[in-house]
């Protein structure tokens, strides 16, 4: 007796920054009018809006039920997509024709669509999103000369997506020529080893002295919106993790 498969339920994460608000509107209403789930996450700058939309979808890859896609937009569609990038199992690819569209489905099995509020005109990014919608992984596409891929191609594209899906798990932490452990966490460093590799703050991070004196001094680190803390230096390294400015310094004093 056969048994009958439901199919997944198709839902899109939404998010555009300033430059690609209005396309996204756009995309996001002809995705409504086609009776498909939306989560429109609004407005951001263009790191944040990718970190957001990138997270969500990473997080819902293994619902059995829902099948989540992500649609982010601004200027050029290049930068939300570095930073859906970011996250495990998400795959973002800029497009700016349909037949960028087709191949990013058809090649990278790509789930979330960047698009450019400043290429890109809303009837031509209305195709590619159609287009993003109905084409399944491993069809023909401009890249195949619209023909179907040869058995080699195709049985490549069956063992990438296990493949890619290993890249990165690995790297966060490996030895050092000391047999120490080197780990990309800066505070994971200073508690194994207490030696500091220097962190380069990326877009969106800051760094700020809120307390100085001759001999010490409190900074906050902050990036996005969800990582906040703050360093005393004297010397050495002491850490608190606190998102409140006075209830760190009255611990870091307490321990003075």
């Amino acid at each position: 007796m056969s048994q009958t498969t439901t199919p997944h339920r198709l839902k899109f994460i939404a998010g555009a920054d300033p430059f690609g608000a209005a396309i996204k509107d756009t995309l996001v209403t002809h995705l409504r009018s086609l009776n498909i789930e939306v989560e429109d996450i609004g407005t951001d700058n263009y790191y944040t809006i990718g970190e957001k939309v990138g997270k969500v979808v990473s997080s819902t890859l293994n619902k059995p039920d829902t099948d989540t896609r992500g649609l982010v937009a601004c200027g050029t569609g290049v930068g939300v997509a570095i930073f859906a990038n970011k996250y495990p199992g998400v795959y973002a690819a800029t497009c700016l024709t349909p037949g960028d569209a087709v191949n990013a489905r058809s090649i990278n099995n790509s789930n979330v669509i960047a698009v450019s509020g400043m290429s890109t005109d809303p009837e031509t990014a209305v195709e590619m999103l159609d287009k993003f919608l109905n084409t399944p992984f491993k069809s023909p596409c401009p890249a195949s000369n619209s023909e179907a891929w040869p058995e080699n191609v195709q049985s490549f594209l069956d063992g990438s997506v296990a493949e890619m899906s290993k890249i990165g798990k690995n790297e966060s932490v490996s030895n050092n020529d000391n047999g120490h452990k080197n780990s990309s966490c800066a505070i994971c460093e200073l508690a194994e080893g207490r030696e500091f590799t220097p962190v380069g703050i990326m877009p969106g991070g800051v760094m700020k002295i809120v307390r100085e004196n001759p001999t010490s001094a409190i900074v906050r680190v902050k990036y996005l919106e969800e990582t906040e803390i703050f360093i005393r230096w004297d010397g050495g390294w002491d850490i608190e993790l606190d998102e409140d400015l006075a209830t760190a310094i009255a611990s870091l004093e307490k321990e003075a």
